[in-house]
């Protein structure tokens, strides 16, 4: 009995030491990676960073810093002032799934996902098709990052939810 719990306790001692020491939110993993400073400036704008750093189950489409430099000249700065503020909300909510979606989730088809709920319910097209998958008109470029909260997938594209 006692070689019974002293192998119990080891076992369970080993099972703690084995996990993450500290598991990052999908807002630090994104600060900690450095490509993602337009996506945070415009979600800190939007009142949408702590949703983000606090939320659960969130799947985010996250767009680049130079996925955000395809924009317009001068879409981001506009988008950053305070009058515009609804339509950055609209427009970084669809970048957003409340669930957690991973690829390996998806089937080999189209399929149409709702996003976060700004005015309206909205969808986005997911396709995943010989390993690729894309977003609307973005392309996943890196896949299954894992947050606490969720898990983040790169895009190469700013999507833009129709109106």
């Amino acid at each position: 009995m006692k070689t019974f719990m002293m192998s119990a306790a080891l076992a369970f001692g080993l099972a703690v030491t084995a996990l993450p020491a500290s598991a990052k939110n999908i807002v630090e993993i994104a600060s900690e990676a450095g490509s993602f400073k337009t996506l945070l400036t415009a979600a800190k704008a939007a009142g949408l960073a702590d949703a983000l750093a606090s939320g659960e189950n969130l799947t985010v489409f996250a767009p680049t810093d130079e996925a955000f430099s395809k924009l317009p000249a001068g879409t981001v700065e506009s988008l950053l002032k305070p009058e515009n503020k609804d339509q950055l909300v609209a427009i970084l909510s669809y970048h957003v799934v409340p669930r957690k979606l991973t690829s390996d989730m998806l089937p080999g088809r189209k399929i149409a996902v709702k996003t976060l709920k700004s005015h309206q319910d909205r969808t986005l097209s997911i396709k995943k098709s010989h390993g690729a998958v894309s977003v609307d008109n973005a392309s996943v470029i890196k896949a299954d990052i894992m947050a606490s909260n969720g898990v983040i997938h790169v895009i190469d594209e700013v999507v833009l939810p129709s109106k």
